[in-house]
């Protein structure tokens, strides 16, 4: 995964490892975490398939993978300006499995 040093990333990183389930919305995969880091001022609504993403009005970390409810086309669309962290290693259509419940584990590797 390609990471940015953000004020997100770094609180994100002092709450590992955390769990929480999954939730689904159009091709993006979103989830709580612990952590509630204020928007910063690069944040983007649109972004590209594979981002990593943090939606600070749900406390989440959202990960699209193709078009929301919202998208104009086959954009993605986050629900409102996210920090941006970082892009996915890989295929970011693997997401497409994750049903919403699903435990999600995140760790340091």
């Amino acid at each position: 995964m390609y990471k940015r040093q953000t004020a997100t990333t770094r609180a994100l990183l002092d709450a590992l490892p955390f769990t929480s389930d999954a939730q689904t919305w159009g091709e993006e995969v979103y989830f709580r975490t612990p952590v509630s880091p204020a928007l910063e001022p690069d944040a983007r609504q649109v972004v590209e398939p594979g981002t990593v993403a943090f939606w600070t009005d749900g406390d989440a970390l959202a990960l699209p993978y193709g078009p929301t409810p919202i998208s104009r086309g086959d954009e993605c669309r986050l629900a409102s300006p996210c920090n941006v962290l970082g892009l996915i290693d890989g295929d970011p259509r693997l997401l497409a499995t994750v049903r919403p419940g699903d435990p999600i584990t995140v760790s340091r590797a």
